[in-house]
C-alpha cells in the first residue's frame, strides 16, 4: 500500500481525502474523499463522505463510511456504520456494526450486534449478542449465542451450524434471545430458540424452545420435547 503523511484530527473540521500513513480522529471529523491507509483509528467522531481502503480500523468512538470499505482487520468498541460494501478480513465487534450492503471476511468475531442490507459471507463466524441480516449468513463454521432480542436472516448455510440460546451476563437480565429464518441448510445443525421454515443437512438436532416447519435429513434426525416439527422426511 502506497504511504503518505499521517493525518491526525485533534479537534473538528474538514479535511481531503488522499493516501496517508496513519488517520487518527480523535475529536470530530469529516474527510471528503476517497482514503488509502495503513492505519484507520476513530477515538471520537469520524466521518468518511467516500471510499475506506486501509489495513487496520479501530473505532472506539463513533463512525460512519459514507462509501465502501477495506480492510485487513477491524475492532470496533463503539458504533461503525458503513453504507455500502465492507470487506473486512478478520471482525472483532464489541459494540455495533450496521453495514447497508454486503459484508465478507475471513474470521468475524462478534459479541454485540451487526446489522447488514445484504449477504454475509466468512470462513467462521462466532456470535454472541444479536442480529439482522437481511440476505444469507454463509460460513463453514457458524456458531451463533442468542443473548438479546429477535435475531433474523432470510437464509444460513455452512458446514457446522450451531445455535443456542443464551442468558444475559447480568444476573437481573433473564431474557433469552431468539431467532427467525426462513431456511437454514447445513451438515451438522444444532438449533435452541430458532424459528424456521425449513431445516436441511446429514446430521440435525432440534433442541429446546424451536419451530419448525420441515427437516430434511439424510442421516440421523433428534427432536428435544419441548421443540414443534410440523413435518420430517429423510432424504
Amino acid at each position: 500500500m502506497k504511504k503518505g503523511q499521517n493525518l491526525t484530527i485533534n479537534g473538528s473540521g474538514n479535511y481531503p481525502g488522499g493516501s496517508y500513513d496513519k488517520v487518527s480522529i480523535r475529536g470530530e471529523g469529516t474527510i471528503d474523499g476517497n482514503i488509502e491507509c495503513s492505519i484507520f483509528h476513530i477515538y471520537g467522531t469520524g466521518e468518511a463522505l467516500e471510499n475506506v481502503k486501509t489495513g487496520s480500523v479501530k473505532v472506539l468512538g463513533e463512525s460512519e463510511v459514507k462509501g465502501n470499505l477495506e480492510s485487513s482487520d477491524m475492532l470496533v468498541m463503539g458504533t461503525m456504520t458503513i453504507d455500502g460494501k465492507a470487506a473486512l478480513g478478520k471482525i472483532k465487534i464489541l459494540g455495533t456494526l450496521e453495514v447497508g450492503e454486503r459484508l465478507n471476511g475471513e474470521v468475524a468475531t462478534i459479541k454485540g450486534s451487526i446489522s447488514v442490507g445484504g449477504d454475509v459471507e466468512y470462513e467462521k463466524f462466532d456470535l454472541s449478542g444479536g442480529f439482522e441480516i437481511k440476505g444469507l449468513l454463509n460460513a463453514d463454521t457458524i456458531t451463533i449465542g442468542l443473548r438479546f432480542g429477535e435475531s433474523t436472516a432470510e437464509e444460513i448455510g455452512g458446514e457446522k451450524i450451531t445455535i443456542k440460546r443464551k442468558t444475559s451476563l447480568l444476573p437481573f437480565v433473564k431474557e433469552e434471545g431468539s431467532l427467525v429464518v426462513k431456511v437454514i441448510e447445513g451438515d451438522e445443525i444444532f438449533l435452541e430458540n430458532t424459528k424456521a421454515d425449513i431445516v436441511r443437512g446429514n446430521l440435525v438436532k432440534i433442541g429446546s424452545g424451536c419451530q419448525i416447519g420441515r427437516v430434511e435429513y439424510s442421516n440421523n434426525f433428534i427432536q428435544d420435547k419441548n421443540s414443534t416439527v410440523k413435518m420430517s422426511e429423510k432424504i
